[in-house]
């Protein structure tokens, strides 16, 4: 399956704008710092850390000529499904990120607190995806 099968769908066509994909770069790279500030709760670090791998995600959807569309429900699961054709991670990978996924739905939607190991993840997985990211895109 190639991204154009989604086109309609759960995304669609744009033209790719280096400077808003630059921007995207730099705000999850303050999301990640805000991530370890360890005076914050674990909520508020889980959240930035997950709203840096959104914000990578949409980076590399956008740089390869895609946008999610925010109106259908699951635009956050296709972000990240979309990382194994635009940046290359592996199905391993991705399972984690949809853990993180889910896990931050759980503690948006019910309240539940996020435990230290989750964090800990979300913000590896976020550094990692900035690097994998960065470098895929000095590829191109």
């Amino acid at each position: 399956m190639t991204l154009d099968n989604l086109i309609g769908k759960l995304l669609e066509r744009i033209n790719p704008d280096r400077a808003a994909i630059q921007r995207l770069l730099e705000a999850a790279q303050r999301n990640i710092k805000d991530a370890e500030l360890i005076e914050l709760s674990n909520e508020n670090r889980f959240d930035a850390a997950y709203k840096a791998i959104m914000q990578l995600s949409n980076a590399a959807l956008q740089a390869v000529g895609f946008r999610t569309l925010t109106s259908k429900p699951g635009h956050h699961q296709t972000m990240l499904q979309s990382l194994v054709k635009t940046v290359g991670i592996d199905t391993d990978r991705l399972i984690v990120l949809d853990a993180l996924r889910k896990q931050r739905n759980v503690a948006d939607y019910s309240g539940d607190l996020v435990e230290d190991a989750a964090v800990a993840e979300c913000i590896k997985q976020a550094k990692e995806l900035l690097v994998l990211t960065q470098d895929w895109l000095k590829r191109d």
